[in-house]
């Protein structure tokens, strides 16, 4: 055993010496008391003798609360358990010395009443302070003995009736006393090894815990700070390819333009896996949960699997069902998306099937596959980040490894529970255990669709500290027929409206701006000069879960780079209609 681990046991041994002595010294020093209080009155010279010995059980008794008042303000380090150890010892001593004079001058020579009061006492004592001293053999032992020894001589040295058999009783409980303090002190030992193993353990463990914490912070936070730096040339790449369409262009050059706008699109697509695992680990999303009719959704998850499973001459096939579950509708096809998804793409011939079993107040939507399988060593892997069983090479075909860690997360948020059973070379089952709907059905009112509103053009202010994106948006949001007045900052858009005379009718900002500035902040500055009812938008890189939950807490539309020109215009419009011009 270690030294440390040493020092950690006797230094505990110790503390328990301490923190039982009051006690025992307080009560051994009452029935000193009574003892000379019962021996005074043998005969004159007796009195003053069992004043001075019950005085002096007193004084050490004071001497060891004394000491232990000193040892708990102390509060010493476990290195130092030999000081305090041999200096209450010393004191047990003394206290062993002092019944041992009791015992001389208690009893008057040949008095064998006096004899087996004193003897009775006594090892009644001595028998209490097993648990007060028993902590170190050698501390109890030094308070033990000698008391003993007197009585030893009193029956060699008189013929007390059965004598004989009390002195060999005596030499039994000589030889009992060190067995028993000895088996105490080892069952103590192991309790305390075992102890401070476990303490050991356990605080291992949340050492280990603090630096995986760490280390899943510091991967976040790399995460956040590489997608928000590889987000920005994205998104102006992306916004330049849609400046782009709208130029004059021959046929080879429109074909690089789409092999161009593929690739983004697929960098897009890693992205916004990636924000949806922040936006989760955020708590951002909150499910809204409703009846939901299961057939229509997996009717329509299906149907738009079948063109890649056709492709594969798989069979895709699921079984209606009428049954009713309490989710919410787009969390949950999140989720059947990624596993029918999952089915499809890892199934190489045969069938995906997609069935619901009714059990006991949930509906079991079952995914069935006879694909590759997923061996033992892997399950436990196929939820976590970026993993995907059979492919070393990533190829981009086969996924990015994200939607079942996103499946993982979303799961309990509409109260389902997943689970799933694989074997390699077999197939998978994946098993989604969706709460039944208990309620009575809403009625749907069918309200005919509201007539297309023309989108309409105005004067867009865009703040941006990158100017790639500021030339960019300026280039793209200009080719749809805006007015744009660009800036870095409030500062900077402002600066420029003056000169331009320009007033916002939507305000398109970046989140995160230079000098600490952020995109909330740059808005409210616009709004206080222009009105605070004029719409705005934030877009960002960032995705720290902190980040995007202070960013939606702005109340502003958020959306995240790298962003599609198609969205992008979507959302342009739409906010341009809720502030329609005067």
């Amino acid at each position: 055993m270690s030294a440390p681990r040493l020092d950690r046991i006797h230094a505990e041994k110790t503390r328990v010496l301490f923190r039982n002595c009051p006690a025992g010294v307080v009560f051994a020093t009452i029935v000193a008391i009574l003892l000379a209080a019962t021996m005074r009155g043998a005969s004159p010279l007796f009195t003053p003798i069992a004043y001075l010995w019950s005085g002096t059980v007193g004084g050490c008794a004071a001497a060891h609360l004394l000491l232990c008042v000193v040892y708990w303000r102390a509060a010493p380090a476990d290195a130092d358990w030999r000081r305090w150890n041999l200096l209450f010892t010393l004191i047990a001593l003394a206290e062993g010395i002092v019944w041992c004079l009791g015992t001389f001058w208690l009893i008057a020579d040949g008095n064998e009443l006096q004899e087996m009061t004193v003897l009775l006492t006594w090892s009644g004592v001595v028998t209490g302070g097993l648990l007060v001293f028993g902590a170190y053999t050698r501390t109890y032992l030094v308070f033990a003995y000698p008391a003993m020894f007197p009585h030893i001589w009193l029956f060699f040295s008189h013929a007390y009736p059965y004598g004989a058999t009390i002195l060999f009783l005596l030499f039994i409980y000589m030889i009992a006393i060190p067995l028993l303090v000895t088996l105490f002190n080892a069952q103590l030992n192991e309790g305390l090894r075992l102890r401070f193993e476990n303490l050991d353990l356990a605080e291992d463990m949340r050492l280990q815990k603090e630096r995986a914490d760490q280390a899943n912070a510091a991967k976040s936070s790399f995460l956040a700070a590489a997608s928000h730096d590889l987000r920005q040339p994205i998104h102006a790449l992306g916004l330049f390819i849609g400046a782009l369409r709208g130029r004059k262009m021959d046929r080879e050059s429109r074909r690089l333009v789409d092999h161009i706008d593929r690739s983004v699109g697929a960098m897009d697509d890693l992205f916004a896996s990636m924000l949806d695992i922040s936006k989760l680990d955020a708590g951002v999303v909150r499910a809204h949960l409703e009846a939901v009719a299961i057939a229509p959704l997996l009717e329509r998850v299906c149907r738009d699997q079948s063109e890649e499973a056709a492709d594969k001459a798989l069979t895709l096939r699921f079984v209606a069902s009428s049954a009713v579950v309490t989710s919410d509708p787009l969390l949950l096809e999140r989720i059947l998306r990624n596993l029918i998804s999952n089915g499809v793409r890892y199934t190489d011939a045969g069938r995906v099937l997609v069935g619901c079993r009714r059990r006991a107040g949930v509906l079991a939507i079952e995914i069935w596959d006879t694909g590759r399988g997923i061996s033992t060593s892997d399950q436990l892997k196929v939820f976590e980040e970026f993993y995907q069983v059979g492919n070393p090479e990533r190829d981009r075909t086969q996924g990015l490894g994200l939607g079942l860690a996103i499946v993982k997360r979303i799961a309990p948020l509409i109260g389902a529970a997943l689970t799933f059973e694989s074997s390699p070379g077999k197939g998978s089952v994946f098993r989604l255990a969706v709460p039944l709907y208990g309620g009575e059905l809403p009625t749907v009112e069918r309200v005919p669709p509201a007539p297309a509103r023309a989108g309409r053009t105005g004067s867009i202010f865009v703040i941006d500290d990158e100017v790639d994106i500021r030339q960019a948006m300026a280039s793209l949001l200009s080719s749809w027929g805006h007015a744009v007045t660009v800036g870095g900052s409030a500062g900077d858009v402002l600066a420029g409206a003056r000169e331009t005379g320009a007033k916002p009718d939507l305000i398109v900002s970046d989140y995160r701006l230079r000098d600490g500035e952020t995109g909330i902040g740059a808005i409210h500055a616009v709004q206080q000069i222009y009105g605070g009812e004029i719409p705005a938008m934030l877009i960002t890189g960032d995705t720290a879960p902190d980040r995007i939950a202070e960013a939606s807490a702005g109340g502003f539309l958020l959306l995240h780079k790298p962003l599609s020109n198609a969205k992008l215009r979507a959302a342009v419009g739409n906010m341009l209609l809720r502030n329609p011009p005067p």
